[in-house]
């Protein structure tokens, strides 16, 4: 049985056969990037109804970009993993995908509007960091956009000691997630692995470590209206944890 590890940096590292496997896996838990981006689409529209473009920060590979495209004349996404960016490029060769880090990247235009979905945020390591990136997304929305953020679980939501596992099966492939969730720090620690069987391939065995930090709400208010944006918390959302609104030209407002 072979055996891969992969450790987790300030923002996930994503790389190799976890890459990979990251739509198979969450797929199979029932992600629905199609009614997600609908959803997005409709968020965004309410807030700028006009919106003809949009960037997807930390865009993974490209799942929620293929059906935004749908809704938009201008897709654009940035995503920090090589491995993740390169299927992405794959599922959408017509869009415009940048390598790059949410805490510094510069694109030279505007958008309509800027999203960080699925709690990628999370994985900035502290309030300078999530100040960095939120000023970063002010920097590249339209003056009549929007910036629609999907943050990682509060201080207060986070259930230490959770355990996640699922097997999906697809094109003679078999993989099983088992996950484990432990506070440390001002973070959560989570340990994930994962058994990949094929006729051909035998069993194999990733493992990955991921920091993610457990920002408050307050902090999130503070890094959009230190950038310039006002911003409003919505329950819910496509994971359970809610969604950040900021509108430019708005600075210190929290609704």
């Amino acid at each position: 049985m072979a055996h891969s590890s992969a450790t987790a940096g300030p923002q996930a590292d994503y790389s190799g056969e976890i890459a990979e496997l990251y739509d198979l896996v969450h797929q199979g838990k029932g992600k629905d990037y199609h009614r997600e981006a609908a959803d997005l689409a409709a968020l965004v529209r309410r807030h700028s109804p006009k919106a003809a473009s949009l960037l997807d920060v930390a865009c993974g590979t490209g799942m929620h970009l293929r059906h935004l495209a749908d809704s938009f004349g201008t897709v654009e996404g940035l995503e920090l993993s090589a491995d993740m960016l390169a299927i992405a490029r794959r599922r959408n060769p017509d869009a415009v995908l940048h390598h790059g880090d949410m805490r510094d990247f510069s694109l030279g235009r505007r958008f309509s509007a800027v999203t960080c979905m699925f709690s990628s945020i999370g994985h900035l390591a502290g309030q300078a960091e999530l100040d960095a990136a939120l000023e970063r997304f002010a920097a590249h929305v339209l003056p009549d956009g929007v910036v629609v953020v999907e943050p990682w679980w509060f201080p207060e939501n986070f259930t230490p000691g959770y355990v996640a596992a699922g097997t999906v099966e697809a094109g003679g492939t078999t993989v099983t997630r088992v996950s484990h969730s432990s506070r440390e720090g001002e973070a959560t620690r989570i340990e994930v692995h994962y058994l990949v069987a094929g006729p051909d391939r035998g069993i194999t065995h990733h493992e990955e470590s991921h920091r993610i930090t457990l920002f408050t709400r307050e902090q999130y208010e503070r890094a959009f209206t230190a950038a310039g944006l006002s911003v409003e918390f919505m329950p819910g959302g496509p994971s359970g944890r809610g969604l950040f609104t900021g509108l430019p030209g708005a600075k210190g407002e929290t609704r």
